[in-house]
């Protein structure tokens, strides 16, 4: 599949740079929305902290004799210590212990990745030759960016690393995010309008795949 490479601002790349061939194994997957799903599901629930869980009555180590008279000590009758309403004493319907930790094979995890920049590739992908700013001022790359005609929320991934002054400019326009080839995930790239790849993204995501046989 050939691509149009352009600047950040939308201006045409000229010659040999214009052009760039992204690999059908990659970029050319049919999705499956079944498998998307999975995926998205799974890494909801791994943001989710493990919820601590409270001690209830069978938990604690209290003494269950009755420490007191039944009748005459003018007070009510209690007959255990490990009764919710004395200090140390189990909770009553406290929180319970919810682990959520599901597991996904990770040749389904690759393929998620591969179907979700293949979405893209179909509509709403663009690649870019680098995020090499002239002027690293948020109002500037701003300007850039309405020049190209991005609109939405917009997924900017390039190689190792992000470039720093892009990265400064970019901060603080809402709906803009910036991350490194290797945080590439299926639920970031669904969950915005436009994918912007840099061509040392292009390479780092197909090398991804070629090397390792997938993704983690």
């Amino acid at each position: 599949m050939k691509v149009k490479v352009q600047k950040i601002d939308g201006a045409k790349v000229t010659g040999a740079a214009g052009d760039i061939e992204l690999n059908d194994a990659v970029f050319g997957v049919e999705p499956r929305a079944d498998i998307l799903h999975r995926i998205v599901t799974w890494q909801l629930e791994k943001r989710r902290a493990t919820a601590r869980p409270t001690r209830e009555r069978a938990d604690v180590a209290r003494t269950g004799k009755k420490f007191g008279a039944q009748k005459g000590s003018g007070g009510a009758r209690h007959g255990n210590r490990g009764a919710p309403i004395f200090i140390g004493g189990g909770k009553a319907h406290g929180a319970r212990k919810r682990d959520f930790d599901p597991s996904l094979n990770k040749k389904i995890r690759s393929l998620g990745l591969k179907m979700a920049l293949s979405t893209k590739a179909k509509d709403g992908l663009v690649v870019v030759d680098s995020l090499e700013l002239a002027d690293i001022k948020t109002k500037a790359l701003k300007g850039q960016l309405d020049k190209a005609g991005f609109i939405g929320k917009v997924l900017v991934i390039d190689g190792d690393a992000v470039n720093d002054g892009f990265r400064k400019a970019a901060g603080n326009l809402p709906g803009i995010n910036v991350m490194p080839a290797m945080g590439a995930n299926v639920y970031d790239i669904l969950n915005h309008d436009t994918l912007v790849l840099t061509t040392d993204a292009v390479a780092k995501l197909e090398a991804r795949f070629a090397l390792t046989g997938g993704a983690k």
